[in-house]
């Protein structure tokens, strides 16, 4: 089991950088009112989206899938049913029951502005919030951040690395699940006593333990196992409650390329996904009803099975809305189908939605950014391709 504490190799790294672990900039002075929460995971690797939000009404879906495809609702580990011909994987029943509550919604065949199929270049585009490959060298949920006050949304980054989404010129936060830090641990006292005469590495390396304490779950008793994501949902959950709480939350999750054997990898990758969601859900308590938590990937897989019982890199994929925040509602976006000459290129699912559509309408509606500020510099130049959808939140 390992401790769910600030990893020490990355404390240490930010500190000598001069880079805050814990919110950073922020004003001491707190709103009055309660603020809402948004947290965006990205399934890195192409989360195949005809697994996910399960076509079963449409016609072409299992004679395209073979034996990936998903049974029906009512049949043997089937499709928990939605409306409109879809159905949830079986491994999501967590975000099921909030549909059930009228707490999710999906969108079923989204897409970047661009049609690439690379990992790298495709993350890229969907991080910086552009209309093309390197477009921009900060991140659209930075970005939001600045367009909002720069200091009234305080921005979070789970994982080893800053993310590029959060990555820019609003201070943001970040927190790795790792190695233990105790109060009385060495280095980071030799750290404190090197860095007592420098104003930002000292505060820097403050704030780092600020962070470590907070996490640590009644005097860190409380340990986490690796692989016990509902676990670190209820973990991100408590950096996101109380005054310091951040608002906006940035997750990865690794591990969606899924070319072989994708049956058994998607129900381990999508079991973690939906323990996720439960954690935060369960940790956030009453402040799940102000949540909205988007699910994206950079693409979708090809329609059709390959040889090894897996699929390649494709086009549209879906994306999933959930939180207390969110409007009941059917599905986000038209349905292309997977009739032969509705395919893109004849073997993806073709993209209806732009995926900025669906963020802009839940950081207007929901994170209050405004949207002139949204067309012109959250996603620069997006006003006529990808309006801000409406009545998501």
């Amino acid at each position: 089991m390992t401790a769910l504490n600030i990893n020490r190799r990355h404390l240490l790294a930010a500190a000598s950088a001069g880079v805050g672990l814990a919110f950073a900039g922020r004003v001491a002075a707190q709103t009055s009112g309660l603020a809402n929460k948004l947290v965006v995971v990205i399934a890195r690797g192409a989360m195949d989206g005809l697994s996910v939000t399960v076509p079963y009404g449409d016609a072409n879906y299992v004679p395209l899938r073979g034996g990936l495809a998903i049974a029906a609702p009512g049949e043997a580990n089937g499709a928990l049913a939605l409306n409109e011909g879809f159905g949830l994987h079986p491994a999501l029943a967590g975000l099921h029951a909030l549909y059930g509550q009228g707490q999710m919604r999906f969108a079923p065949a989204v897409a970047l502005p661009v049609r690439i199929r690379s990992h790298f270049d495709a993350q890229d585009v969907l991080e910086n919030g552009g209309e093309g490959l390197r477009q921009q060298s900060d991140g659209w949920l930075n970005r939001a951040i600045v367009a909002a006050g720069g200091t009234s949304l305080k921005g979070l980054s789970i994982g080893a690395q800053t993310p590029l989404i959060l990555r820019g010129d609003a201070p943001v936060s970040s927190w790795a699940p790792g190695g233990l830090v105790r109060d009385g641990d060495r280095i980071a006292s030799l750290l404190q006593d090197l860095y007592v005469e420098d104003p930002m590495l000292g505060q820097n390396l403050a704030r780092g333990l600020a962070t470590e304490q907070l996490v640590g779950m009644e005097g860190g008793d409380q340990r986490l196992r690796r692989n016990d994501v509902q676990g670190l949902g209820q973990a991100v959950a408590k950096l996101m409650t109380g005054p310091e709480g951040a608002d906006i939350v940035a997750v990865s999750l690794d591990g969606w390329d899924t070319h072989a054997g994708q049956r058994a990898q998607l129900q381990t990758r999508l079991t973690g996904l939906d323990q996720l969601v439960t954690g935060l859900k369960d940790g956030l308590g009453e402040a799940w009803s102000r949540t909205a938590v988007v699910v994206a990937t950079e693409f979708g897989r090809t329609a059709r099975a390959n040889g090894t019982q897996g699929t390649d890199h494709g086009t549209g994929s879906s994306l999933l809305l959930a939180g207390g925040a969110v409007k009941r509602g059917g599905p986000i976006g038209d349905w292309p189908t997977l009739a032969d000459n509705r395919l893109f290129e004849n073997r993806d699912l073709a993209p209806t939605l732009d995926i900025r559509s669906v963020f802009k309408g839940v950081l207007r509606d929901h994170m209050g950014v405004d949207r002139a500020a949204l067309d012109a510099r959250v996603f620069p130049g997006s006003a006529a391709e990808a309006p801000a959808m409406d009545g998501l939140v």
